[in-house]
């Protein structure tokens, strides 16, 4: 047996059949199962290990059908409208999945019909039933009232007053129902009976595409598994082209004959839709998770989707067919490296709408910075946007600015004439400047006090040199005397 804490009490919270035989049930005292039979084995129940396998096998499910839903801590909801067919009937396709699940080592029930609370009522009830569309109130007039779904204290006081069955409750007055034990127990009704529609939110979300290959023999080598991603990538493709969209997110799922699926995601950052490099990308990704996944005996099933879309733009080729693209290879590079070695194995630097040179360059991940488009002329053919050259800044920018020691300057305004800079002293033979960037008054949060000004130099000592310094604040201004700071060094 397994125990749980319910009211500062240990109770009975699910039972095998020899427990069952010995006359004891579910929510009876552990102390009085035990008063019973003290030789009983009972297990503390462990919520999030519970979780965790019914998380793993709505996974299993999503071989049926993508839209899964948990339910509860012990249930499953799977919408297969139009998916029946693919498993030979509705009848064919509920003994399938009972008897892969017995073969698991799982006692499960089943049922079907074409409401999500008929569904349910069949198969906490009956355990294996197919309801057929305008039988829902035959089959819940003889129930329970628990087969509604409704809360506790709304069973008992239905109880209380001598309705204990569904049908009890159909055939009563609607009004007076309602107004003594409120709305939700009519729309539960009315859900049960196909009158209102009920949702399935499914857990995971739904891929635009997906197409997928059964297996008669499992597959367990590497090599064999990429082969099938690239036959399912050529079948992606034509659908891809006929909407006119690349893929920025794929999915591999592997599903293991014993029920266990592996999951492997990997992301483009531009939209793709060649069978070929998303092979490669896969290669990678697989050359990296091959110590993680455990094949078992083998994956029957292999499901190749597409998560995430995006339009896929068409570029004019010249008289030979090629497509002058310079970024085509640096985008499949980097994303062959991400698939291989994580997201943030590659970052680029972007520009961001500020002045302030720590803070006009971001580096964010290959896949989140904006990609250069190059718009078509006259002709068709892509050209280069208008380049726009800031000022000249260093190759090396710090990321933080560096205090520096400037004895004296040529005049208040002026350049120094040598700096101490990390214990070394440094005699300045050119400079050129002052570039001055005053504080964003408008990022100014309120109650803060405004940065200085700065005046920046390009500086070249007598050994050649160059660095950028700045001076923070005016001679003048404030009662304490600016001071200097090293910002970054040139090449």
């Amino acid at each position: 047996m397994i125990s749980h804490r319910d009211s500062n009490a240990q109770r009975i919270a699910a039972l095998d059949e020899r427990a069952e035989v010995l006359k004891l049930k579910r929510g009876m005292g552990i102390a009085d199962a035990r008063a019973m039979h003290p030789s009983i084995d009972v297990v503390e129940a462990d919520a999030e290990a519970d979780r965790r396998l019914l998380e793993g096998l709505a996974d299993w499910c999503d071989r049926y059908t993508p839209l899964v839903a948990i339910d509860g801590e012990d249930g499953l909801f799977l919408d297969v409208t139009g998916c029946t067919h693919l498993f030979g009937g509705e009848r064919a396709m509920q003994d399938e999945i009972l008897t892969r699940f017995f073969q698991q080592g799982f006692d499960v029930r089943a049922g079907l019909a074409s409401t999500p609370g008929a569904a349910w009522a069949a198969a906490r009830f009956h355990g294996d039933r197919i309801v057929a569309g305008g039988e829902e109130e035959a089959l819940l007039s003889p129930l329970p009232l628990s087969a509604l779904r409704i809360a506790p204290e709304t069973r008992i006081s239905l109880e209380s007053v001598g309705l204990r069955t569904a049908g009890a409750v159909m055939a009563a007055p609607r009004a007076p129902l309602a107004r003594r034990f409120g709305a939700t127990l009519l729309l539960r009704l009315d859900q049960a009976l196909g009158r209102l529609d009920e949702a399935v939110s499914p857990r995971l979300p739904v891929a635009p595409l997906s197409v997928e290959r059964h297996l008669a023999e499992p597959v367990v080598l590497t090599d064999d598994i990429e082969r099938l991603v690239s036959r399912l990538a050529v079948a992606l493709k034509s659908d891809l082209e006929r909407r006119g969209e690349g893929a920025r997110a794929l999915a591999l799922l592997l599903f293991r004959v014993d029920g266990a699926v592996s999951r492997i995601a990997v992301g483009t950052s531009r939209p793709l839709r060649e069978p070929t490099l998303i092979r490669r990308l896969f290669h990678e990704r697989l050359a990296a998770l091959e110590q993680d996944i455990d094949v078992g005996f083998g994956f029957d099933l292999v499901r190749l989707s597409v998560l995430s879309v995006a339009a896929f733009d068409m570029l004019q080729g010249d008289l030979a067919g090629e497509v002058a693209d310079d970024d085509a290879d640096i985008a499949l590079f980097a994303d062959r490296i991400r698939a291989r070695l994580g997201e943030a194995a590659v970052l680029k630097p972007v520009v961001v709408e500020s002045h302030l040179p720590e803070r006009a360059v971001a580096i964010v991940p290959f896949a989140e910075a904006p990609q250069r488009r190059m718009p078509p002329n006259r002709s068709g053919r892509s050209v280069p946007p208008m380049t726009i050259y800031p000022p000249e800044r260093p190759v090396r920018l710090f990321r933080s600015p560096e205090p520096i020691e400037v004895p004296a300057t040529e005049m208040p305004e002026g350049p120094p004439m040598n700096f101490r800079w990390r214990r070394a002293l440094h005699r300045v033979a050119r400079a050129e400047g002052p570039e001055r960037i005053a504080a964003e008054w408008w990022r100014k949060l309120p109650g803060e006090e405004e940065a200085p000004t700065r005046d920046y130099y390009r500086i070249e000592d007598s050994e050649g040199r160059r660095y950028w310094l700045y001076r923070q604040g005016l001679y003048g201004a404030s009662q304490t005397s600016p001071r200097w700071f090293m910002h970054g060094v040139f090449a």
